[in-house]
């Protein structure tokens, strides 16, 4: 199993400006390599990622407009010409129904302006030194928070700068599956916006609202950018500023879901949610508080932590009545709008909307995987 290991990486003013130039050189080279393609593509021509290569990075080279090209390691251009061939792949396999997932667009053009610049380096263009520096060609020794150790030796490594202008070393690792004790427990996970989630043990996580909080914070903030000049310095550093806000919001809610799915991953052997339709529900009057919530980011946490250390992780349906359908008798009853929280079924049964849910969800996610056959099955089966 691959994994991302993230570090923060704080380089000095010269470094900072030989990795600007490392990032406009990947961008051109990737915006030539599409060009090419694009171009190629028009004319009906054949071309073997090889020439693509040759032509947008070692002719391109030797000509007075990308000459400056050679002022930057060949490892990066060569890998941004991997990303561009990796972009095409991608969007021609989902046209083809080969990529699963929801379609792929056409790779577009990259920036100068975009929010996020990287570049990327295989073993030959990066070294961790003895000094716990790492060492990036033509870039020098960058110095790096260690916050853990790597548990292999990376195979690559990607250099990030996001819009709060913070700098990032993510290196790509291999680790085994490290099972963990048989436990007894299952649980179902029922997840809404003023209760983040309970579960079918009648355990309930607080929702905390993150961007809530910090809206009055991000107000002020956004309001002091919207009366600088547009092309000023003032309004560079009040940009700077929204986007560190906003980066202190997705840094919380990522190490709270961190937190929670690492815990119940570690008391559960098997453990259900719904399959909820985020993008849809996104679209609503509840947006804001669906994106606050990030419960894509923590069901995808908990089915990546589950696989990982020898965990069953499913899916319900999202079609499944699990508020309508009782627990106890099995009776589907009527559609019940938000504000009801509490409802009673006619066997007489006092049911907390949401405890009653998690419990048909834990109900339907063992039937399902107890199903032999792979077809649909009752949960009171």
């Amino acid at each position: 199993m691959q994994l991302r290991y993230n570090f923060r990486v704080y380089p000095t003013p010269v470094q900072r400006i030989a990795l600007a130039q490392a990032f406009g050189c990947a961008r051109v080279v990737y915006n030539d390599n599409l060009h090419a393609r694009e171009a190629a593509h028009a004319a009906g021509l054949k071309l073997s990622d090889t020439e693509l290569q040759r032509r947008v990075v070692t002719e391109a080279k030797r000509t007075p407009e990308r000459a400056w090209l050679a002022g930057v390691s060949s490892v990066v251009l060569v890998q941004a010409c991997q990303d561009a061939r990796a972009a095409y792949r991608n969007w021609f396999d989902s046209l083809s129904g080969k990529r699963k997932g929801p379609k792929l667009g056409k790779p577009r053009f990259r920036s100068r302006k975009d929010h996020r610049q990287a570049i990327r380096l295989t073993r030959n263009g990066f070294t961790v030194r003895a000094n716990r520096k790492l060492y990036v060609a033509k870039i020098g020794e960058l110095k790096v928070a260690w916050s853990r150790e790597l548990p292999s030796e990376p195979s690559s490594v990607t250099i990030v700068k996001d819009s709060a202008g913070r700098y990032f070393a993510s290196f790509v690792v291999t680790v085994g599956d490290h099972p963990l004790p048989e436990v007894e427990s299952e649980v179902g996970i029922d997840l809404g916006l003023t209760t983040f989630a309970v579960l079918s043990n009648g355990h309930k996580i607080d929702s905390p609202r993150f961007l809530r909080q910090a809206e009055r914070r991000l107000k002020k903030a956004q309001q002091c950018l919207s009366r600088k000049e547009k092309g000023s310095q003032n309004r560079v550093k009040a940009r700077v500023r929204v986007a560190k806000a906003h980066a202190r919001v997705a840094d919380t809610r990522r190490d709270w879901s961190h937190k929670h799915s690492t815990r119940i991953v570690r008391e559960n052997q098997a453990i259900f949610v719904e399959d909820l339709c985020v993008r849809g529900l996104a679209r609503t009057r509840l947006a804001k508080s669906v994106h606050d919530a990030g419960w894509a980011m923590f069901t995808r946490m908990l089915e990546e932590k589950a696989a990982r250390f020898g965990r069953r992780f499913g899916r319900v349906d999202r079609w499944f009545p699990s508020t309508r359908l009782c627990s106890v008798c099995g009776v589907v009853g009527e559609s019940k709008p938000l504000h009801v929280r509490e409802w009673t079924c006619t066997c007489g049964v006092v049911h907390d909307r949401d405890l009653n849910a998690a419990r048909n969800v834990l109900a339907a996610g063992l039937a399902e995987s107890r199903n032999a056959c792979g077809e649909a099955v009752s949960p009171a089966a």
